[in-house]
């Protein structure tokens, strides 16, 4: 009779190492197997004006849940809008630009370790690694250290967006996607895709189910800031805007049913 092979990892407890077997269910069909998730800080908010809705950290957390239990492999860029945001330091009366994107990626970081722990909750292995190095909380990025983490079935939680000024988190997305060679960039936002116009201002706007990265130029549609974009199509990329607050979308997505807005 074989012996039977089972995926641990290791986890500290009490100061003692302890191996708990991990099973992600890879039999079920899934069109994406390396998926890079991209959060907004400002979706943290729920219903408050400032920091982070708990309730809504637990309902991304089962969302993620689900899809790891599948068998994904989930890597997740988040900003830190809910907290500070470099440009609106700048617009209210910052001068340094550069120091006011370094405090927007330190917001990056305490949105991470958030959402890391509500995660942990859900019983998840998870790894924050952060684009400037504190030791104390998190490892650095290392491309080939990411990938591995990956494979071992964490969750890897990418904070402080590059690492450095006058690049946005949809950067860090785009370029942290491409590194670790992710099928996809989920672009979790709170509404359902892509639009003719932003339709919480223009009721007759129309959504589009699929749209090419040049009618997105050509049409200069928002989907994520220029050098985030050029980075995707250069690399061929494909990114997939959604609604992150519906609960379930995000399983359908891996399993390759249509929901949101794909470009490629």
């Amino acid at each position: 009779m074989g012996i039977l092979h089972i995926k641990t990892d290791n986890i500290q407890q009490n100061g003692e190492n302890t191996t708990v077997p991990f099973f992600p269910n890879t039999t079920l069909p899934m069109k994406y197997k390396r998926i890079l998730l991209k959060l907004s800080g400002e979706a943290l908010l729920g219903d408050q004006e400032f920091g982070i809705d708990t309730k809504v950290l637990a309902m991304y957390a089962k969302e993620i849940k689900e899809i790891a239990s599948m068998g994904v492999e989930v890597a997740i860029v988040i900003g830190g809008g809910n907290i500070f945001r470099g440009v609106s330091g700048v617009e209210g009366g910052m001068k340094d630009r550069a120091n006011a994107d370094y405090m927007g990626m330190l917001a990056t970081v305490i949105n991470a370790m958030a959402l890391q722990g509500a995660l942990e909750n859900e019983g998840l292995y998870t790894r924050l690694l952060t684009a400037i190095k504190m030791e104390q909380i998190a490892e650095p990025f290392i491309r080939r250290r990411a990938t591995r983490h990956l494979e071992k079935g964490r969750i890897v939680i990418l904070g402080a967006g590059t690492g450095n000024p006058y690049f946005t988190t949809d950067t860090a997305a785009s370029l942290r996607a491409v590194e670790i060679e992710a099928d996809v960039i989920l672009k979790g936002t709170r509404v359902d895709g892509i639009y003719t116009a932003d339709p919480e201002k223009d009721a007759t706007a129309t959504k589009f189910d699929e749209i090419s990265f040049t009618d997105v130029i050509k049409r200069n549609l928002k989907v994520m800031d220029m050098t985030a974009f050029t980075l995707c199509q250069e690399n061929s990329l494909p990114i997939i805007v959604f609604d992150m607050n519906k609960p379930g979308n995000l399983a359908s997505l891996v399993r390759g049913d249509k929901v949101g807005t794909l470009v490629s």
